[in-house]
């Protein structure tokens, strides 16, 4: 079990640097700004608890792995090592996808919404089918990661990651789109999925 914490916890360290460290060194090299802005919101708005969330899944994603060295055992029926093998590729997939959404968005990319701002919208690549395939990744990177290492941290960093993702998309980023792009985004909205593809297309 500790060569699969091991595993998880690099994967996940590895993952972390270059979806968010990297990824923000050569945004800011390009576009002279990082794209983080924070957390959105008043303290205890919706918004706000999608922020919090969202450190609470980071901080969960590195703290499964550590707690599983540390001797917390996996969730009764999740002994098979075939579990573990799936999980590993769910992840590198996960990994990979985030990587490859986020090169889409270009100089689009943030970290956090600045309601004063304006980006442009990006409908190419992985976009053109599904309108987050960011957090979509994201989101496959923490199911097999918590396959990887099936314990009650790696369940509950899943669980806030979802509910951050909810959050922030339906609370924070889609007004926030269709009060900046209008009826560009509304046609967008009706032809790609919110998650996955066809699935939560906007009507009018």
């Amino acid at each position: 079990m500790n060569g699969w914490a091991w595993a998880a916890l690099a994967l996940f360290t590895g993952w972390a640097v270059t979806a968010f460290g990297i990824r923000a060194v050569l945004q800011a090299r390009r576009t002279g700004d990082a794209g983080f802005r924070g957390i959105s919101g008043r303290p205890g708005t919706a918004s706000w608890w999608a922020g919090i969330a969202f450190v609470l899944a980071l901080f969960g994603g590195a703290a499964a792995p550590i707690a599983a060295l540390a001797g917390m055992p996996p969730i009764p029926g999740t002994d098979p090592a075939w579990l573990r093998w799936a999980g590993l590729a769910v992840a590198v997939v996960g990994v990979a996808a985030t990587l490859v959404a986020q090169s889409a968005m270009g100089p689009s990319w943030r970290v956090g919404v600045d309601a004063a701002e304006r980006t442009d919208l990006v409908t190419q690549g992985l976009f053109a089918h599904l309108r987050n395939p960011v957090f979509t990744a994201m989101a496959v990177t923490a199911v097999g990661l918590a396959l990887m290492v099936p314990n009650a941290v790696a369940v509950l960093a899943l669980i806030a990651l979802v509910v951050a993702v909810q959050l922030q998309v339906r609370i924070v980023e889609e007004p926030y789109l269709a009060a900046v792009h209008g009826a560009l985004y509304a046609d967008y909205a009706a032809r790609a999925g919110r998650f996955l593809p066809g699935v939560g297309r906007r009507t009018a």
